[in-house]
């Protein structure tokens, strides 16, 4: 069984729409994204769902003392808002993700943002070209605006926008429940989600530790207390 790192969900939302409302959010401002070492150029990022409601909190995660909260940003915008309720998931994180014209995302992996880990990563273009080259485990993705994809970050993947015009991005973090399984396994089997074991090093595990830490969900609690018991 073939392990799926890649979906394209099948709906769509109209470009238009969310092009009215980016323009709304093109006139704040856009914080650079944190991981600097990552990516060349300009990569920036504002928030609709961020810890305590700050736009420009673009890599906390939600806690008790600082839960998920909507942005101001968010108020303005109808379509995102509309987007955002009616997927009934929770939420980590939505932000917006611009990827000017000559910059380049090196390739990388994150931790613990596979459908198999109980968390996932859906993206929906809103600007990008022809020239947008976003390399997914080897393999090129071409993303049309106003879809809806999974990517699962847990995969190496790269992005270079060798376009004339800035590629943006609605991406959002959420925890897998009984609904996102029926629209996942919709598209392929579950035993498709499932990656084979491999073995992993302590320092990989501590990496894995921390990053579900910093979720907090059941699920994130759950693989730690499964991660720890593997000892």
């Amino acid at each position: 069984m073939t392990f799926v790192t890649q979906l394209c969900f099948p709906f769509t939302f109209d470009p238009e729409l969310l092009k009215a409302d980016l323009e709304k959010v093109l006139k704040h401002n856009w914080s650079e994204h944190y991981n600097k070492g990552a990516y060349s150029g300009n990569w920036t990022s504002i928030a609709l769902l961020a810890p305590g409601g700050n736009a420009n909190n673009i890599n906390a995660m939600p806690s008790e003392q600082s839960p998920l909260l909507e942005t101001e940003l968010l108020h303005e915008c109808p379509t995102f808002k509309r987007i955002l309720d009616e997927f009934p998931f929770e939420k980590i994180s939505a932000r917006l993700l611009c990827l000017e014209v000559g910059a380049k995302i090196k390739p990388h992996r994150d931790n613990c943002l596979g459908y198999e880990d109980g968390v996932f990563r859906m993206h929906i273009p809103i600007v990008t070209n022809a020239e947008v080259e976003f390399v997914l485990a080897g393999e090129r993705i071409v993303m049309e605006e106003g879809t809806c994809w999974y990517i699962n970050a847990n995969e190496e993947h790269s992005v270079a926008n060798r376009g004339s015009e800035n590629r943006v991005h609605f991406v959002i973090d959420g925890v897998r429940n009984a609904w996102t399984d029926e629209l996942f396994f919709a598209q392929a089997p579950e035993s498709s989600f499932e990656r084979p074991p491999v073995p992993i090093s302590e320092e990989q595990k501590m990496r894995m530790i921390a990053e579900l830490e910093r979720l907090g969900t059941p699920v994130a609690l759950e693989l730690i207390r499964t991660l720890k018991e593997s000892d």
